[in-house]
């Protein structure tokens, strides 16, 4: 596990977005999750900003949302297919029949959320998926409890969840209980993991989810397990991790080995 820690939220920002760019330069055809609220919505502003700027290209990019709440339609101002729309597709070049929300009208849970892992499946599986941190060290909307090896499905939302997203919908009444997501299964799937946290509030979950032990009480502990995951934080959601100092130095050799300068490893050029 690879972890960035910059300054502010900005340059977590600007270092994800720069990331996923040089995938898509890379690999234009690549398939990435994507997730939302807060904290990406940085690396969405600047990866528009590429695209106008840079001419980075989406037009070949496939997509696939991490979770959905149930019964929002997709026009309605909280649906996380409404807030992709407003802060990437509509931005950039990406190809609508290529942009995959879980459908959170479908009454047919089981067919719904199967469907969802064979578009997955169709598409190659997911190259990076993108990853925020809930304060309670969930992701996506597996919430604490939630089996490591679990698949899209529905999940029923914890009070505390609840409370977080009461901001957007102006208060916790009128907060949906149940969202469709992917599954600690499905993420772990991924060929490379993004995990981005900024702030304060999410320097306890994440300090669980690095250093704590592997755990369904914080699903974000899982990642643990996967072979390939980077983890960008700013100062203040890494203030709780007790091993910064070694981090830091990992980030430095690693910038140095890229940088192909193996003199200052102490490795000598034959």
């Amino acid at each position: 596990m690879r972890v960035v820690i910059e300054q502010t939220a900005g340059d977590v920002a600007v270092w994800a977005a720069r990331f996923v760019a040089d995938l898509v330069r890379k690999t234009p055809a690549c398939v990435l999750g994507l997730a939302t609220g807060g904290t990406p919505l940085g690396t969405y502003q600047e990866l528009i900003r590429l695209h106008r700027d840079e001419g980075l290209d989406f037009a070949r990019v496939t997509t696939f949302n991490l979770d959905e709440y149930v019964g929002v339609p997709e026009d309605h101002p909280q649906s996380y297919r409404y807030f992709m729309q407003e802060n990437l597709f509509r931005h950039v070049n990406l190809i609508a029949e290529k942009t995959h929300v879980p459908d959170g009208l479908t009454l047919d849970f089981e067919a719904g959320c199967e469907r969802y892992e064979e578009m997955i499946r169709a598409a190659g599986g997911i190259d990076l998926q993108i990853l925020g941190i809930g304060s309670d060290g969930h992701i996506a909307f597996n919430e604490p409890g939630s089996s490591l090896g679990s698949r899209t499905r529905v999940k029923t939302l914890t009070g505390e969840t609840i409370r977080d997203n009461a901001r957007f919908f102006g208060s916790e009444d009128q907060v949906p209980r149940l969202a469709i997501t992917m599954g600690v299964g499905t993420i772990l799937e991924s060929r490379r993991c993004l995990l981005l946290a900024t702030g304060p509030a999410k320097a306890a979950a994440v300090r669980s989810a690095l250093e704590g032990p592997v755990t369904a009480q914080v699903t974000a502990s899982a990642l643990q397990l996967h072979r390939d995951v980077i983890v960008v934080l700013d100062e203040e959601a890494g203030s709780w991790l007790t091993r910064r100092e070694y981090y830091a130095e990992v980030e430095q050799a690693q910038r140095l080995l890229e940088a192909g300068q193996l003199c200052e490893l102490g490795i000598s050029k034959r």
